[in-house]
């Protein structure tokens, strides 16, 4: 049995106004990942399982290559290409779903749209300090994804049995990938009994592994290779790591989306390193992507430093500066941060 995590006053407004409306979009945030996919597409599956024929994702961008595989991609609405066809769905729709994000702004160009939108709204989501934007808001910081909080919101309304194979794989693909595998943020044995939950769905969990880690080109190995070699830089004194990669750089490699994922766990691997930033240039901004071991906040740091944020050992931001700027950044603040790092 599921410890009950989801009160069930909002499970009974949820259930309600999901059961209540037709026309129904999910949107998730920008660069979407593993999580914001599968919790969407987990939502969508289940939702036409349970004879809803007008459900839309949204997404305000496009998702890493390594996810196209997954069940209903080829129905997601990228709003980057389909800008108007994502707007009239939005103006149009009766309930709105928003997972994996707890602030409008996460969602770029939808933000103004969702915003202005009449229908009634649901947040589902594990971020900290959600804004107050929906008639129903599912918060939980303490869940390790928001796929997780999708599985917890369907089998608390009794309808475990309404959740397909494609629905079951979108899920366990939302809860490894914000995971790390299973690496951190993963202790609690709710986790894996979920996972068992899923596989009675009929998932194959190895082969959806395969599809996710192993499917990369050969640009990606040598880039990773490059960024190791080249581009890593050790703070033993901090016991952190940082690797950077600028636009051009990147450009070598003849990049595909998502081709970065990952690179930020990799120096964890070091007994000596507890810290690990990759700062990456991308179209004008400046991504920061966060991981720690043990009981850094990696949260802390994103959001005093960068503006940012994320959970405790996996965080991010943006920086609208330069690269340069941005690292200078991140080596200034290590020193305020010492005493956490030992």
């Amino acid at each position: 049995m599921l410890n009950r995590v989801i009160s069930e006053d909002n499970i009974q407004k949820a259930k309600k106004l999901t059961f209540h409306y037709d026309k129904i979009v999910i949107v998730t945030h920008r660069a979407p990942d593993g999580d914001a996919l599968g919790s969407s597409l987990g939502l969508y599956h289940f939702l036409k399982e349970s004879g809803k024929r007008d459900v839309q994702v949204i997404v305000p961008n496009d998702y890493p290559v390594f996810l196209h595989w997954m069940p209903g991609t080829k129905s997601v609405i990228n709003a980057e290409w389909q800008k108007k066809h994502a707007e009239l769905a939005i103006a149009s729709a009766d309930l709105i779903f928003c997972l994996d994000f707890n602030t409008l702004k996460r969602i770029a160009q939808l933000e103004n749209p969702v915003r202005q939108s009449k229908a009634k709204k649901i947040l589902i989501d594990h971020h900290l300090s959600p804004e107050n934007f929906c008639d129903v808001t599912i918060s939980h910081p303490e869940i390790s994804s928001t796929s997780e909080l999708i599985f917890r919101f369907i089998c608390r309304m009794g309808m475990f049995e309404r959740i397909n194979e494609p629905g079951a794989e979108c899920i366990y693909t939302g809860m490894m990938t914000d995971t790390g595998a299973f690496t951190y943020h993963s202790s609690s044995y709710s986790i894996y009994y979920i996972i068992s939950e899923l596989l009675q769905k009929g998932i194959d969990k190895d082969a959806i592994y395969a599809k996710v880690y192993n499917q990369c080109q050969e640009g990606r190995v040598r880039m990773q290779g490059y960024v190791l070699y080249e581009k890593m830089k050790l703070f033993d004194e901090y016991k952190t790591a940082l690797i950077t990669l600028s636009e051009q750089e990147h450009m070598r490699f003849n990049p595909e989306r998502g081709d970065t994922e990952g690179f930020v766990n990799i120096p964890l691997s070091m007994k000596k390193v507890v810290f690990s930033a990759f700062i990456r240039e991308d179209k004008g901004i400046i991504r920061i992507s966060l991981r720690s071991k043990g009981t850094f906040p990696t949260n802390r740091f994103a959001e005093e430093v960068y503006g940012g944020g994320g959970h405790l050992n996996a965080s991010g931001g943006e920086f609208s500066g330069t690269l340069e700027e941005a690292v200078k950044k991140f080596e200034d603040a290590l020193p305020v941060y010492k005493d956490l790092l030992e």
